[in-house]
Parts: C-alpha cells; structure tokens; sequence
C-alpha cells in the first residue's frame, strides 16, 4: 500500500486539528458544567422520596378505608403509604408537628385545631364532609341542643374528633357536665348505650354510607335529631356547614329518616408537613381529586377536593392545584417522568446562564491556545536571531543552522485550523529570513 503524500497527509491535519483544538479549549468549561449540573441535580432540587407515612385515628373507619384507596393509587406511581394509627386527630397533629418526625400527613376535622399550633403545617384540601350525626331515644322531639339539659349524652372518646366538636356545640348550648350526664365513649359502646337505654342521646361523626349510622339509625325508637338552629351554629362556628339530608338518605326502603334533616358537618383536612416534598404533593392531590372528586349524598360532583373550610394555611401547591389545575407535565407524563423533567430543568435554567458568558470565553481561550504554540516558535527563532547578532557569540554557523532547521521541521510538522494558516506562512517567511541573514554572515 503506497503512503500518502505529505501535502495530502497536512491537509488531512490541519481538517482534523479544528474540531481537536475547539475540544481542548472548550472541555473544562464542559466538565464545569457537567460537575454543576450533577450536584445541582441532587443537591439543589433533591429526588423526592418513595415512602409517605400518614397518621389516622384508629377508631375512625372512614380515614381507615380512604387511607387504604391512597394506598393503592400511590403505588401505581411507585410510592408506598405506611398508615400509622393514633389515638385521635390531636395525637396525629403532635406526632405531625414533632421535630424528627417522619410522618408527612394526617386527617383532621374541622375545628380541631383551633387551638393547637399549625407552624410548618399546610393544608392539602378539605376532602368531604363529615356530618356531626345526633340520635335520641324516645318519642321526644329534640329541635334544640340545650334541649339536652339533664339527659345522658354520650359525647364520643376522649380526645377524638367527634369528642372535641360535640363539647363545642354543646358548650355553646349551655349543656355541660354539671346539669347533664356526659360518657365519653366509643362510637361502637355509644351505639349499645342508646340501644339498652344506658343513654338517651348519642353524638356520632361519619359519612352517610357508613355502617355504624346505618346500624343506629335503624334502631328501634331511634330518631336522628332535626337541628333547628344549624344554621346558627354554622354562623357561630365557621368551620361548621349547615347541611340538609333529604328524606329516604338512609334507607329507602324503610324511608331513613322520614323527613330532612338539618345537621352540622365539619369538612375533613388533609394536613402535611409544610416541608414535604413538592412533586409528593402534586402526586397526593392527584389521587385526592380521584378518591373525593365525585358526587354523594351531602356533596356535588367536583366539590372536593378544595381550599375551604380549613384551620391551616393552604400550600403552596395546593393552592395553585385548585386554582388551575395540576402541572403541564403531570397532566401528561407519568409521575416519575415527569418528576425527572422539572428537576432537569430547575436545573438547566441556571446552566444556561452559566453557559452564554463562558460560551464568549471559550472561543478567546481557544484562539490563545492555538497562538501560543507558534508564539513559541517564534521565541526559539528570536532567541537564534540575537545569538547570530552577537558576534562575539562562540556558536560557529553550522549549530545555528542546524538549530534552524530544527525550527522549521518543528514549523513543518505544526497542526493548526486553517483559519491560523496565514499565521503559519509568516513564521515561514521569517525563518526564510533569518536563513538569508546566516548565508550572508
């Protein structure tokens, strides 16, 4: 196989030295990028991690079910929920506010923070009503709580929800524990009070389909109390709904109850640490919308999830999930997808600002690099001229000739771009012109 020519051989060095020597000048601003980019990308806008704890009251069933739905929507996008059981919504809130802590969310009714500390808590959305369910034994009509005077109230178990919001609105009616009988109980030992006549009245919280309200409100002698003054109560209490449960809501077959109802209901909250991760948020509200975005007995469709009704500050997040809706990525990408394309580019953003003024550096650096490798030729070459002026110099002629052609083979076998070749020629010229110098000494 016959060799190149040399003239072929340059050509092909001096194509090949452009894309070489732009590599070289721009590869540590490339690897300053890429080591920024890196530790933003962990650093600056951490992954958000695989696991939400959430904290219920273990007695209250309606959390127990819709935690369970959570549960198995959050693992279609590779998350997992551990539901941890408290002794009541209060509990729930001090293990949510304990420094250290790892639980991330908990259910709380309306009203039941009122007086607790919500600093570095948010609220996720109000998710539905919870309806403050009153039923009385007997044949005596009970339109008025202060009505209750003198009678045997079971107010729920001390410390849960149902417990703090019937105090309240017994509190207001004047019914306390020196002019009637108050048991703090169960739901479950409320229901078998009223059912052998231990007490006369029962405070329940639930939704409507649930089991327990459906057990009661069937009970023989049983009535569900009409609150003439719900209204008042709702003006009164802010955080309380004045709802109206149509005749046959219960059971339509046995026509429960046989006539509206006016109740009061508090909405449940959704409550998160104000430092949960934001892509976990959006994720969660997501589901929400997809667990409590439907119509039902006490609600229209599309009514919950919201931002009303709430004792905590709304996030960030939510408010702007209720206000237009969930992200432009989440509505098309999956979640993991679409957690990686936000944090690349809350990334990229500064980058890019990095990127233009270095981008105006590169090519500077890259024009001095390609200079200075003929700037120390023509060192070399200086140097052998003020050595030939110097005729006291012991150098004989034949070393400065060989000194310069070993500056012009060095000259011969130099790669540069082609946009420095007018650079080459001159050294070229100059070299000729220090020979014509040596020939004539």
């Amino acid at each position: 196989m016959n060799a190149k020519p040399d003239t072929e051989r340059e050509h092909e060095d001096m194509r090949v030295s452009l894309p070489h020597e732009a590599f070289k000048a721009s590869l540590p601003y490339l690897l300053a990028l890429v080591l920024i980019a890196i530790a933003g990308y962990w650093l600056i806008d951490p992954a958000p991690p695989k696991k939400i704890v959430i904290s219920i009251s273990k007695e209250d069933g309606n959390y127990q079910a819709y935690a369970r739905l959570y549960e198995a929507l959050l693992l279609q996008d590779g998350v997992a929920l551990e539901i941890r059981e408290s002794e009541g919504p209060l509990p729930s809130l001090d293990e949510l506010r304990r420094e250290g802590t790892d639980v991330d969310m908990a259910f709380v009714p309306g009203g039941v923070a009122r007086s607790e500390s919500t600093v570095g808590l948010v609220s996720l959305g109000s998710l539905y009503y919870e309806p403050l369910w009153i039923f009385s034994k007997g044949q005596r009509r009970t339109g008025q709580l202060s009505a209750l005077k003198g009678r045997r109230i079971a107010v729920g178990r001390t410390g849960s929800g149902t417990n703090i919001l019937t105090r309240m609105v017994l509190g207001a009616a004047g019914v306390t524990a020196q002019n009637s009988t108050l048991f703090e109980i169960g739901e479950d030992d409320a229901m078998e009070a009223l059912r052998h006549n231990v007490a006369d009245v029962i405070f329940l919280s639930g939704v409507p389909t649930s089991t327990l309200i459906q057990e009661v409100a069937a009970l023989p002698g049983v009535t569900l109390v009409d609150l003439d003054e719900a209204e008042a109560y709702s003006r009164q209490f802010n955080f309380l709904r004045h709802l109206v449960l149509p005749e046959g809501a219960l059971s339509l077959a046995s026509n429960v109850p046989p006539r509206e109802v006016h109740m009061l209901a508090p909405t449940v909250t959704l409550v998160a640490r104000e430092s949960m991760h934001p892509a976990l948020v959006y994720l969660v509200l997501k589901v929400l919308a997809r667990v409590h975005g439907g119509a039902g007995m006490l609600q229209q469709e599309r009514e919950f999830p919201s931002d009303k009704d709430t004792d905590f500050e709304m996030s960030t997040q939510a408010a702007h999930f209720y206000e237009s809706g969930p992200p432009f990525l989440d509505r098309y990408l999956p979640f993991w997808a679409a957690t990686f394309v936000n944090r690349v580019l809350i990334i990229l953003l500064p980058l890019l600002a990095l990127a233009i003024p270095l981008s105006r550096i590169a090519p500077a650096v890259y024009t001095w690099l390609v200079k200075s490798r003929i700037h120390k030729l023509y060192g070399e070459l200086r140097f052998l001229e003020l050595q030939l002026r110097d005729r006291h110099h012991p150098l004989e002629l034949s070393t400065f000739r060989k000194e310069l052609d070993a500056i012009e083979n060095k000259v011969n076998h130099l790669r540069l771009p082609v946009a420095f070749s007018s650079h080459l020629y001159e050294l070229r010229s100059h070299i000729e012109l220090v020979r014509s110098k040596l020939s004539r000494a």
